[in-house]
């Protein structure tokens, strides 16, 4: 995960495992956070809503079914457009970080973080290399806001 985390938002593993040890709220005030999102080309990912879209619908019911039969999961989405539709909401500021973590609470910490690198590889096959970039950048930020609730809730995991 913090390998993930280094390649797609561009910061070494010291500073991912000192952002995820922050509590929520100051992950969230954190100028770092802000900086991250803040450099997220939001008109290429508004542009580029068809393909992450498409690239979701083809690409996410594998992941579910891995996180049900791997990971244990139960409470997994019925089809990608949950998913879908938030991402591009929060692109859109019509969803906030804080309903991110409230609907994601539930996942074991162990579960989350083993999810994190497949999830943001969904879009590893999309081109142009730029488009690709983008969107593992995007999803990995609000993995890094998952990743560091699911710790900060559930301090306990091996």
């Amino acid at each position: 995960m913090l390998q993930t985390f280094s390649r797609t938002l561009n910061v070494s593993p010291e500073d991912s495992e000192a952002l995820l040890s922050l509590p929520l709220t100051s992950l969230l005030d954190s100028p770092e956070l802000n900086q991250l999102l803040g450099s997220l080309d939001t008109d290429l990912l508004k542009k580029t809503f068809p393909t992450a879209a498409s690239v979701l619908a083809q690409k996410l019911p594998p992941f579910y079914d891995w996180l049900q039969t791997e990971l244990g999961l139960t409470n997994v989405p019925d089809s990608p457009d949950h998913t879908t539709k938030w991402v591009i909401g929060f692109l859109r500021n019509e969803e906030s970080l804080t309903r991110l973590v409230e609907l994601h609470k539930s996942i074991p910490r162990k579960a989350l973080e083993r999810s994190i690198p497949r999830l943001v590889g969904t879009f590893e096959d999309v081109q142009p290399t730029a488009v690709k970039e983008e969107w593992e950048k995007a999803v990995a930020a609000l993995c890094l806001v998952l990743a560091a609730a699911a710790r900060e809730n559930q301090p306990s995991a091996s």
